[in-house]
């Protein structure tokens, strides 16, 4: 059997630009396209911290070390330049897989620098 597995994740991601005139997508600094090795055109989720607004779109490559983060098109109305969002890639895996399999969770600061890269979602004590 399959299943779909988080492959990368950018968490806390900071949009930079919402362009509505835009054919669409989401724009994303191509160094951090590169670390979480998602690929351009690559279809992608979007989930805003801010709003609750969830949609799925494709990544494009942004300059890179721009820290740009540009929802565009119809997109562009769920998210605003300064909300949080969390960008996630997922991938089809075989279930025998899943013991090993480990993806690329990437936490940003308020201005898209790499905060820490991890493997695991860490455990928070209740």
């Amino acid at each position: 059997m399959q299943i779909t597995v988080l492959k990368a994740k950018f968490h806390s991601a900071c949009v930079t630009h919402a362009e509505l005139e835009y054919d669409g997508s989401c724009a994303i600094d191509g160094v951090l396209l590169e670390k979480a090795g998602i690929h351009e055109y690559e279809q992608i989720q979007i989930y805003n911290i801010n709003n609750g607004e969830r949609f799925s779109t494709y990544a494009i490559r942004a300059q890179d070390h721009s820290g740009i983060i540009s929802v565009n098109g119809a997109a562009a109305h769920k998210a605003s330049p300064g909300d949080r969002i969390i960008i996630c890639s997922y991938g089809v895996i075989n279930e025998s897989e899943i013991i090993k399999y480990k993806p690329t969770l990437i936490y940003l600061d308020e201005h898209n620098n790499i905060t820490r890269i991890l493997d695991h979602i860490p455990v928070q004590a209740a």
